[in-house]
């Protein structure tokens, strides 16, 4: 949404917390969420405390409680004790929920992984575990992660169960069966790598038109968002590579971001770094009509699924071991601030109005004075009334003007 005024005209601009998910939703996005660990929200108080803070994130995804393994175990024995932790946890602090996942080679139950099947035992077998599993959750989730990661990195297809049986049917065969048990929630197809804009990118494009082809639903396409600092992609190629697919008619998210050092412990310069990095990922998605949301697979290092999974890797979320905002906390908010403050504000959001007068033009860029003291980061807010924090950036950066209430280091 766009706004203009005149000089001397009257305003009405807005105080906007300095928390994730509020600046989000005044930025135009719907949500900015994480996914929440069964494990850690009833037994860290300090991680329930943030986890459950709606102004910082205002979505959840079961990070295990909802995938097969964990939802029927054994052939038509449900088990929700786990996924009903995040259900549980959203419905009484008023976040919303994405559900995940639905049909995937991973976290397979070995009754389905190992089975011998047909088409039509098969076809039983999703049918039956949707009809249960999503009828369990029904009204509650904005999307559901229909299918999940049916592409190999090289761009070939996947060789699951599912795969084998049905060959590409298994996809539009899915959505469908998906879309009769919960006909409200956004069906997705969500993978990892695409933000490179290579082979497999190519093929989750074919993903999209063989569903759309066979006359079944799909509503989104989710960019988990798994990177490495210093070679995520600039925020206009991430930003092309959304648009191939909001073009064919689908929206896109940002599903399971996480940003990992490859070398423990990160430097200084390394944490700005990340920092960007996180700021091109999220700015991206802004600039994008059609992007709804971004959601970081957990918020705090000390839960990280990371250093468990890729050797000597690590540090890759936004809050540290001690719940300490990070570099990349701050690029996000302001990158998120930065847009939401220059746009007038959308209806339903909490944050506070207020009214002053725009006397006259103010300049483009705002020198910052020379000397000792603290220094702002790259992306970081330098300025602004009410604005007490650091007005200094680090070199090579400048302070530069968006409005009265907000300048950022550039």
């Amino acid at each position: 949404m766009r706004f203009e005024v005149a000089l001397a005209a009257v305003l009405a601009p807005f105080t906007v917390t300095a928390q994730l998910n509020d600046l989000a939703v005044r930025a135009g996005l719907k949500y900015f969420g994480t996914a929440l660990g069964e494990s850690a929200v009833n037994n860290d108080a300090n991680y329930k405390r943030i986890v459950t803070n709606k102004s910082e994130f205002g979505q959840l995804v079961a990070e295990n409680g909802q995938k097969w393994e964990s939802t029927e175990p054994s052939r038509g024995s449900f088990n929700y004790a786990s996924g009903d932790i995040t259900a549980n946890t959203a419905k009484a602090s008023g976040q919303g929920i994405r559900c995940h996942t639905l049909v995937w080679h991973s976290q397979l139950p070995n009754w389905v992984s190992s089975g011998s099947w047909t088409k039509d035992t098969l076809t039983s077998v999703i049918d039956t575990h949707m009809s249960n599993v999503m009828g369990h959750y029904k009204g509650q989730c904005y999307a559901w992660d229909v299918v999940n990661e049916a592409i190999n990195d090289d761009g070939t297809w996947r060789d699951s169960v599912f795969y084998r049986v049905f060959g590409t049917d298994f996809l539009p065969l899915s959505f469908k069966l998906a879309k009769k048990y919960d006909t409200n929630a956004k069906l997705y197809y969500n993978d990892y790598n695409l933000e490179y804009n290579g082979a497999k990118t190519n093929r989750a494009v074919e993903v999209v038109n063989i569903i759309q082809a066979a006359g079944a639903p799909i509503d989104g396409v989710g960019f988990q968002g798994h990177l490495i600092v210093g070679s995520t992609p600039s925020r206009a190629n991430l930003a092309t590579t959304l648009r191939r697919f909001t073009a064919l008619g689908v929206e896109v998210a940002y599903t399971e971001l996480d940003i990992r050092h490859s070398s423990m412990p990160p430097s200084s310069a390394a944490q700005v770094t990340q920092g960007n990095d996180y700021a091109n990922v999220v700015g991206s998605c802004l600039d994008v009509a059609g992007c709804v949301g971004v959601t970081v697979w957990g918020f705090t290092d000390k839960y990280s699924w990371v250093p468990g999974t890729f050797n000597g890797a690590g540090d890759a979320l936004i809050y540290d071991t001690n719940y300490n905002k990070k570099a990349a906390w701050t690029s996000v908010s302001s990158v998120l601030a930065a847009k939401a403050t220059g746009a007038p504000p959308a209806g339903g959001s909490s944050t506070t109005l207020a009214t002053v007068t725009k006397t006259s033009a103010a300049p483009a860029v705002t020198s910052t004075a020379a000397g000792s003291g603290p220094e702002q980061v790259r992306w970081g807010q330098c300025g602004g009334n009410g604005y007490t924090g650091p007005t200094k950036c680090q070199s090579p950066y400048t302070c530069t003007y968006s409005n009265p209430w907000y300048s950022q280091c550039l």
